[in-house]
């Protein structure tokens, strides 16, 4: 069998997606899984063996450019590709349910209407299947997966899963420690409601007898990342790295803590303990709880459908609960000195 899943972006989102694979290739371990992906991501999937081949779309780059000849390139080589016996869009919005449309295919898979938060892409699927749009983003994911290819995937499949990230790169271990847990700070999110001030990341800094790694990927990260830093001086900031070296480093760590954000949500695709804080967006949705991967939102009551982004309520998550559930998180056993 032939599958192409569609998933364009963002970090989050993919990893939320990429759960699925081994599940695919458990109950159809010879079928072919190719992925089509925007370029800026295709470096996440590398290195899955679940995965045959990434195809990488310049959508983003045709939009930022305003350049109809690199989305005519996007599109041509879309519509060369082998024929599938079935394309599955996983994003469910209009532009990746015309990717999955241009793909040849007998068949193309995605939500109902009415599972969709732009419903219109619903109009390029041959097949459909219905789950509320408000549910939680992987049994979303894993609903769809088995409803278009009859994969059984259960809750206990997904608290079982293996890691489902992997990298090439070393990374130097030199900001690593043996004699304390090792915590990477996530300090920026896609937008500021997601973000938790630098002040109080500064705070549960001095709060924790831990060895703190401050991730950051753009100049406004790395300013956060810097006011953490003058907080508490003992922290480390590393210097920018790529998507495959990201994936080593939080591979490597006791325990991530940050926003609603994709570094954060890489380390749950790598069995790595975390704490993920919500404020604008529905934490029942958008992670998914384990014994080791936990959450810690705000009051405010969340329309998943219409995310406010002016709702800055993460602000009054107070350091000290962080500070408790890092120590619960980090006494359960077999949490340090993991191989």
């Amino acid at each position: 069998m032939r599958i192409a899943i569609v998933k364009l972006s963002a970090l989050g989102d993919i990893v939320h997606a990429m759960i699925v694979l081994q599940f695919i290739k458990r109950h159809l371990p010879s079928s072919t899984i190719d992925w089509v992906v925007e370029e800026g991501f295709s470096s996440l999937l590398t290195n899955n063996l679940d995965i045959n081949e990434i195809h990488t779309v310049s959508i983003k780059r045709a939009k930022k450019d305003k350049s109809f000849k690199v989305l005519f390139q996007t599109l041509s080589a879309l519509r060369k590709l082998k024929k599938y016996d079935i394309v599955i869009d996983m994003q469910g919005l209009v532009k990746s349910a015309i990717v999955a449309k241009i793909i040849p295919s007998d068949k193309t898979f995605g939500f109902d209407k009415g599972a969709l938060r732009e419903a219109f892409a619903a109009f390029f699927y041959s097949d459909t299947c219905h789950i509320k749009y408000s549910e939680n983003v992987i049994k979303r994911n894993a609903f769809l997966i088995s409803s278009a290819l009859a994969v059984p995937i259960s809750h206990d499949n997904i608290l079982n899963k293996q890691p489902f990230l992997h990298f090439n790169n070393k990374v130097e271990s030199c900001f690593l420690q043996n004699s304390k847990a090792n915590i990477a700070f996530v300090p920026g999110a896609s937008f500021v409601s997601k973000i938790y001030p630098a002040e109080k990341f500064g705070q549960l800094a001095q709060a924790l007898d831990a060895n703190i790694t401050i991730l950051w990927g753009d100049k406004k990260e790395r300013l956060m990342a810097e006011k953490i830093q003058n907080i508490a001086p003992k922290v480390a900031l590393i210097n920018k790295v790529s998507l495959d070296e990201l994936k080593a480093i939080i591979g490597q760590m006791d325990m991530v803590i940050g926003g609603d954000t994709g570094p954060v949500h890489m380390a749950w695709a790598l069995n790595i303990p975390s704490i993920t804080l919500f404020g604008s967006t529905p934490s029942y949705r958008n992670t998914y709880l384990t014994n080791i991967n936990h959450v810690i939102a705000s009051n405010s009551l969340v329309n998943p459908n219409k995310i406010d982004k002016n709702d800055f309520s993460i602000q009054d998550i107070k350091v000290t609960e962080i500070a408790l559930k890092v120590k619960e998180l980090l006494a359960q056993p077999d949490q340090l000195n993991r191989e």
